[in-house]
């Protein structure tokens, strides 16, 4: 019997995952707490900042008919609405405490709607595909807006390849999309990070793409993304980054979608030494994006009881 004044003690399951690969220790690693009702925001945000995680995903009952689940995401610093491979961890989790292993949907609410995300056996595995929110476009950005941003880059404006204009591109958690000419521009970038903090306030966005185009045989694009606005010097692999990545190149005519679809595989993590990869699909009505899809795979590194 507890006395007056001690707190009941509540007791979490906490899991480490790598996403975007089933290889541990490469990917991105996201934290996943699975019957998260109970915890405050507060206490969502303390976890994650003690996990350190680019993000750490809450998987909460659902408050409403129109869901299946509620998932809550949380940088070291900030709740954020969505974030891609958090998503496929958080799904990946709990695709393994179910236990079945046939093929499903979900309806995800999450702070950029009520998202499905299938789940799709691979054997004794599942694959998790996440359908993002609505595709939009910012116009490019103004002349002095990129002058700052190449010199938070350490750039100049013939690094940039001539097709594709930075610009703030959104399916739910929008990102400044930067094209360079060759994949080796990408890996020399040692951005400025405080540059970029401060000029995230100016652009009302707080995450940075570089990518390139590598016509390889095994993935299309490798990119890196930089978010010190949020917590996040550097992200391994970005599913919010390379989704509306694909509605880019459709948008730009960088690619030639084949019977309203356009599908692709996006590199990303090499430089952080943690490789990882996801399949993007465009979906297309009159030669512009209309919704975009991340599959990737993921692997369980531990999990652990929280006892708060």
């Amino acid at each position: 019997m507890s006395t007056s004044g001690e707190q009941t003690r509540r007791a979490l399951r906490v899991y480490q995952v790598d996403a975007f690969t089933a290889t541990k220790f490469a990917g991105n690693p996201a934290a996943v707490v699975s019957e998260a009702d109970a915890l405050s925001s507060d206490e969502m945000q303390a976890i994650a900042r003690e996990m350190n995680c680019s993000e750490t995903a809450f998987l909460l009952s659902p408050i409403a008919d129109d869901h299946d689940i509620w998932v809550r995401y949380f940088t070291p610093t900030s709740e954020v609405p969505i974030c891609g491979h958090a998503t496929i961890a958080a799904h990946y989790v709990r695709a393994t405490e179910v236990g079945a292993f046939a093929a499903r949907r979900v309806r995800a609410k999450t702070g950029a709607g009520i998202l499905p995300v299938d789940i799709e056996p691979v054997g004794r595995d599942f694959e998790v595909t996440m359908t993002q929110g609505a595709v939009e476009f910012a116009p490019p950005l103004r002349e002095r807006q990129l002058a700052e941003l190449l010199e938070a880059l350490g750039f100049d404006s013939d690094d940039l390849h001539p097709r594709c204009p930075p610009q703030i591109v959104s399916t739910g958690h929008s990102k400044v999309l930067i094209g360079l000419k060759t994949v080796a521009d990408v890996d020399q970038l040692r951005p400025d990070l405080a540059a970029l903090q401060s000029l995230s306030i100016a652009l009302g966005c707080n995450g940075y793409f570089a990518f390139a185009l590598t016509r390889e045989s095994s993935a299309l694009t490798y990119g890196r993304m930089f978010a010190p606005a949020i917590g996040i010097n550097e992200d391994p692999v970005t599913g919010n980054a390379n989704g509306p990545l694909g509605a880019y190149l459709v948008e730009h005519h960088l690619v030639d979608a084949i019977d309203d679809r356009f599908e692709f595989t996006a590199r990303q993590g090499d430089a952080l030494g943690r490789p990882g990869s996801m399949r993007v699909a465009v979906t297309v009505k009159d030669a512009h994006p209309i919704s975009v899809a991340v599959t990737g795979r993921a692997v369980i590194v531990f999990s652990t009881e929280l006892i708060l």
